[in-house]
């Protein structure tokens, strides 16, 4: 074999070889892909299904977490994600109102900081498929516009320029992946990923982080000096509002809680301006409803992990009590104060 066919033998190989790699990382990520991705994936086929019922959960990882459908007294689905902020919401909502039976209801549930802050963006929404190409391209259209590119922009350890990203994850290409195809030995997540898929499916969209029996870590909000939404953030917010007032779907906002000892960090004037936030929307869309404080606490034994999300015993109790909340806030006859939240982790 001369050396030149030698050489084309091996670059065909290779070829091939990165072909099958690449058709794999597009088709098969359930084998590889992080253990968070089965609970996108059910959030994904509840709504590429229409398969909603008549309350929509939206938020962050809290909100993923604390809401558990399953112990409330209507078809519920948990479409809060990690590390979500309005982007996500805003995605998921217009996605679930072209259903042919959209929600009756919307529960919108966000900390803080997911209107202040980059997150997890272009590693989970992008890198897991919830956000497609049209819609990382509107979110850089909207962000030039608004000349806020802190979510689009965002720097990151690959170095590549955000429409050359965005068009890499657009194809599914490789090497962005090469960490989680490392890390899961290429196919070995496969079996538990199915199975939390399941799981995912069976609790509606509800998944869990840490399940410790309780955590004093101060979270994000004890650090944050006071309350300076991201333009491009509350673009989404209001996008997201304005979509459900048009087609007159009320929308309660349930701040998720934090322990006791976040909210002894928390400064007055941040938590003053995220509830004059809230309270300036709830004027503007009469079907927007701030519900119960916007920065609850509960007891520091409720919590599994430093990021507060609630452990089982705390989602159970936090869910129960929505789930009297929405029974009478149902029965409640039109013209009636509407019950309160009997939300308490005392």
């Amino acid at each position: 074999m001369s050396p030149s066919t030698y050489l084309a033998a091996v670059a065909l190989a290779g070829a091939a070889a990165f072909a099958l790699i690449w058709a794999w990382v597009a088709t098969v990520p359930l084998a590889f892909l992080d253990p968070e991705y089965p609970a996108w994936l059910a959030k994904e086929q509840m709504l590429a299904r229409c398969d909603l019922g008549s309350l929509l959960v939206v938020g962050d990882s809290r909100a993923a977490v604390d809401i558990e459908p399953t112990r409330l007294p209507v078809k519920t689905t948990n479409l809060a994600v990690g590390g979500g902020e309005p982007i996500e919401a805003y995605s998921a909502v217009r996605r679930a109102l072209a259903c042919p039976e959209p929600p009756a209801r919307v529960i919108v549930s966000f900390d803080a900081g997911h209107f202040m802050r980059p997150d997890l963006l272009w590693e989970r929404s992008v890198g897991f498929g919830f956000l497609g190409a049209t819609e990382v391209a509107a979110l850089r259209r909207v962000s030039q516009r608004l000349g806020d590119m802190s979510i689009y922009g965002m720097k990151r350890a690959d170095g590549l320029p955000p429409r050359v990203r965005a068009a890499l994850y657009s194809v599914r290409f490789p090497s962005l992946y090469f960490a989680s195809l490392v890390h899961g030995g290429v196919l070995l997540r496969w079996w538990e990923n199915d199975a939390s898929l399941h799981r995912a499916m069976a609790s509606r969209g509800q998944y869990f982080f840490g399940t410790a029996p309780g955590s004093d870590a101060v979270a994000v909000e004890g650090d944050l000096d006071r309350f300076a939404p991201l333009p491009v953030l509350d673009w989404y917010f209001d996008r997201t509002l304005a979509l459900l007032a048009a087609r007159g779907i009320e929308v309660d906002f349930i701040a998720m809680p934090m322990n006791d000892a976040t909210a002894r960090a928390v400064r007055p004037v941040l938590r003053d301006g995220f509830a004059a936030y809230l309270a300036s929307y709830a004027a503007r869309y009469p079907n927007f409803h701030v519900v119960g404080d916007v920065m609850p606490h509960w007891p520091d034994r409720f919590f599994g992990d430093e990021f507060l999300h609630l452990n089982p015993g705390g989602a159970a109790l936090l869910s129960t009590g929505l789930g009297t909340w929405l029974s009478k806030r149902h029965s409640t006859p039109v013209g009636v104060a509407r019950p309160s939240l009997p939300l308490s982790g005392a």
